[in-house]
Formats: C-alpha cells, sequence, structure tokens
C-alpha cells in the first residue's frame, strides 16, 4: 500500500480511541490529515485532469475547424458519451464502496473479485448501451436538437462507439487502484497517454485533414491504451495480492451485485444526465449554435475545474471507506471536515481566476467572435459554479465511500429535476434570459443539493456507520475470500 509512515501511524492512534485524538492539537491534526488526503487526491486530480482533456482537447480542436464541427464534439461529448460515462461511472462506483470498506478490512484478495464482477456487468450494460449511439440523431431530435447538429453529432457518435467498451472495461480498474491508493501509476500512465493524444489528434485531424474522423479515431485509440498500460500494470506487480488471476467467485452474487452497482448508478447518472439535459435544452433556443456553443466551452472550463474536486471526490471515497470498514469512525468523520474546508478554499480561487480571464479564455475555444461574446457574458455563473463545485462533489464522494448511494440519489431527484430543470426552463424561456437563465437554474438545483447533503453528513452516527460498514463487507464476500 501507498503511503508514508508518519499517517499511517496518526491513523493508527486515531482507531484506538479517542484517547489519542485528544493528544493531538486541531492544527496539527488537521494538518496531518490534509497530507494524507494530498496524498491520495494529488495523484487522482492529475488522473482525471488528463483523462477528461483527452476529450476536452479534442472538442478544441474541433472548435478551431468550425462552429458546427465544434457543436457536434460538444453534443456527443455531453449528451451521448456524457449519458454512458455517467451509467459506466456509477456502476463502476459500487467497487469505491466494496473495494474501499475490504480493504480497509484487510480482505485484500477479494478486491480482484469485485473488480471482475463488475467487468462482466459493465460490458454488458455497454451493450445495452449500443441502440443508444445508433440512433443518436432522432434521440436528439426528439429532445428538441436542432437538425444540422443532431446530424453532425450523430455520425461522430457511431464513430465513437469502441469508446463506450473502454469505458466499461477502465471504470473498474480505476476503482480497484484507488481502493488501494495505487494512484500514481494512473497519473502517469494517464500524462503519458495525453501527451500522445495530442500528437496524434493534431497529426489526423489537422496535418492530414481527417477532421471528425481522425478526432474520433485519436479518441478511441487514448482510451484504449489507457486501459491496456493500466492492466499490464496490475496483471505484472499482482497489485500486492490483490490480483490473483481470474477466478469463479466473479460470478457469484451477480445479481445481489447488480443491484448494488444500479444504485451507485442511478446516484450518480442523475448528476451527469443534469448536465446533460441543460445542454438539450440549449439546443431549443433561437439560433441554437451560439448559445450551445458557449454552455459547452463553460461546461468544457467547469469540467476541468471540477477534476479537482473529483480528485478530493475520490480521495474522501477512499479515506472514508478505509476507515469505516477499519471501524475508525472519528477518523472517517474528521476526514470529511478536512476535506470540506480544503476544497472551499480552492473554489473561492478558481472563481476569481474565472473573473479574472473572462475576456480571454473563450478564444481559446472557439474563433467565432459571437461565440466568444456569449461565453464571456456567462463568465460570471460559471465562476459562481466553480465555486460550488469545491463542496458539491467532495460531499457526494462522502456518501459513495459510507454506501449512502440510495439516499443521495432520492436527494438528486428533487433539487436536479423537481427543482433545477423547471427554474432553468422558467428562467431561459419564459423570462428570456437565454443560456445564462439555463445555467442559472442548474445552479439552484446544485445548490440545494449541496445544502441537504450538507445537513446529511453532519448529522449521521459515524459508530452506526462503521458498524454497518462491516456488516457489508462480510456479506459482499469478505466471509468467503478463502474458500475459492
Amino acid at each position: 500500500m501507498e503511503g508514508d509512515g508518519a499517517t499511517e501511524t496518526l491513523l493508527g492512534k486515531r482507531g484506538s480511541g479517542s484517547g489519542g485524538i485528544r493528544e493531538l492539537s486541531f492544527v496539527k491534526e488537521f494538518g496531518q490529515e490534509s497530507k494524507s488526503l494530498w496524498a491520495l487526491s494529488g495523484p487522482a486530480i492529475f488522473t482525471y485532469i488528463f483523462q477528461y482533456s483527452l476529450g476536452a482537447l479534442t472538442q478544441t480542436f474541433a472548435g478551431q475547424i468550425g462552429a458546427l464541427e465544434l457543436a457536434a464534439v460538444s453534443v456527443e461529448n455531453s449528451v451521448i458519451a456524457g449519458l454512458a460515462f455517467g451509467v459506466m461511472l456509477g456502476m463502476g462506483s459500487a467497487l469505491e464502496t466494496l473495494c474501499g470498506q475490504a480493504f480497509g478490512a484487510g480482505q485484500i484478495r477479494m478486491l480482484g473479485v469485485y473488480m471482475q464482477r463488475s467487468w462482466i456487468i459493465l460490458l454488458v450494460t455497454a451493450c445495452v448501451l449500443l441502440p443508444i449511439y445508433i440512433f443518436a440523431p432522432p434521440i436528439l431530435s426528439f429532445f428538441g436538437e436542432s437538425d444540422d447538429i443532431s446530424r453532425a453529432a450523430g455520425k461522430f457518435a457511431l464513430w465513437m462507439i469502441p469508446q463506450l467498451f473502454a469505458y466499461a472495461v477502465n471504470f473498474p480498474i480505476q476503482k480497484f487502484l484507488q481502493s488501494q491508493r495505487k494512484l500514481m501509476a494512473m497519473a502517469w500512465i494517464s500524462l503519458a497517454v495525453l501527451i500522445l493524444h495530442i500528437i496524434i489528434s493534431w497529426l489526423l485531424m489537422f496535418t492530414l485533414g481527417w477532421g471528425l474522423v481522425g478526432a474520433a479515431v485519436s479518441l478511441n485509440t487514448s482510451w484504449w491504451l489507457i486501459v491496456t498500460l493500466q492492466l499490464v500494470y496490475i496483471f505484472y506487480t499482482k497489485s500486492d495480492g490483490a490480483w490473483s488471476g481470474f477466478s469463479w467467485l466473479a460470478f457469484r452474487d451477480l445479481y445481489g451485485f447488480v443491484k448494488l452497482s444500479l444504485a451507485s448508478a442511478v446516484m450518480l447518472c442523475l448528476e451527469f444526465w443534469y448536465l446533460m439535459t441543460l445542454v438539450v435544452i440549449a439546443g431549443r433556443l433561437d439560433n441554437p449554435v451560439i448559445p450551445v456553443d458557449a454552455m459547452s466551452i463553460c461546461m468544457n472550463i467547469q469540467g476541468w475545474s471540477a477534476m479537482i474536486s473529483i480528485g478530493f471526490n475520490a480521495a474522501i471515497s477512499v479515506r472514508v471507506s478505509n476507515e469505516l470498514g477499519a471501524g475508525n469512525a472519528r477518523a472517517a468523520k474528521f476526514s470529511v471536515v478536512v476535506v470540506s474546508i480544503t476544497t472551499i478554499t480552492i473554489g473561492i480561487i478558481l472563481m476569481a481566476v474565472v473573473l479574472a480571464t473572462r475576456e480571454d479564455f473563450p478564444w481559446l475555444f472557439t474563433n467565432n467572435a459571437a461565440v466568444a461574446k456569449e461565453t464571456t457574458r456567462m463568465a460570471i455563473l460559471l465562476a459562481l459554479t466553480c465555486l460550488l463545485n469545491g463542496l458539491q462533489p467532495v460531499l457526494s464522494g462522502v456518501a459513495v465511500g459510507a454506501g449512502w448511494q440510495s439516499i443521495v440519489a432520492y436527494i438528486n431527484i428533487g433539487c436536479y429535476y423537481i427543482v433545477g430543470i423547471p427554474l432553468g426552463i422558467l428562467l431561459g424561456f419564459t423570462f428570456n434570459f437565454g443560456a445564462m437563465g439555463i445555467w442559472g437554474g442548474m445552479m439552484g438545483g446544485i445548490c440545494l443539493q449541496t445544502l441537504i447533503l450538507i445537513l446529511i453528513t453532519s448529522t449521521r452516527n459515524w459508530d452506526k456507520e462503521a458498524s454497518e460498514a462491516e456488516s457489508r463487507v462480510m456479506k459482499w464476500g469478505g466471509a468467503t475470500a478463502n474458500d475459492g
């Protein structure tokens, strides 16, 4: 397991009882916990930024070809691939709870079994999602996207089918490595692939003139290269005993594993589909190419800033699941306090950066003056969204680490789909605020969800959560770890 001895010693003192906690001043304890979180979140942030940049840079290159090409890649990336990404990441997130808590409880061998079960489920899910890629144009048109954008995005979606299956293999691998704190390996692999992706994309899209076909070839190649290199790393190192080869245990309890995976998928999909729906709604505005492009650029920036919080999301999920699996309720709760303070501070900094560069950053994504002007106009809302992104994803990570997916799914339905989307439609169309109104409605839903998650997190009985984690490890195979 990666990590330094000082951090592990401190965590051991915490787990021994409340007396060890009282011996440390708050400032010293905060510093030690912050060090532990940054050791996890740092590599995770870089990994997610590098992997997110694959699609974001492809979108940027497409914007240099033309406005329609930018809209096609943006809509496919946000709607079609975004839907698949949400489902796959959500289904794979069941491993964050199970692998993290099993690792904390010392049931190392079961991590490899859990990953194999997730592969089976996600590959089947990828086949179920194929019609969305195949029939993308009529689906987008049904939800109000313009015909030109629907046709272009649908054509690009067909070329991106290999990425769908890369998602199915990649996300279980990520959660498997993440739960063991083996994040540096993922970061280095993602960086190497990103560098190759930039070179290949420029060569295919501009030098050879392949346009969007070149974008699809380079993006598919990059995602499958990440999958291949991560598998080589796991098979070669055996992951400190977590990987012991393929096992028939992977086919046990699949029905129960599917139910847990679906709960995780519903929670995260409701968040991803929320953003996807707003892009589709923007397509119903007058002259939709400009507002869709502007909103897509803002979401691109927002996505990069969100990668920082998602890195902390991964870190707090590991910390909470590991500590609850080991029975250290107090340590898990304190980790939540530290990560919340840290990410709010980062959100304030990012908000200031967006406001300071609002006249300049749109030109990195487009050469269209109208699109750049609309993007600059939306920069204030983008800045506020970056501030909200400082805390909301982290609280979702706490929920995954503790196994609260079902509760958060209901919260997401109410905040996003009963409040956020109707508010966005009201502001965007009834009050004629356009893309800014739609984005403002989105923020209203996120604000409400964040407040509810703060209330839930602060009022939970963490000793009870630790007891439930022990029961969960036994239920999902901990007791059978040695009988396969």
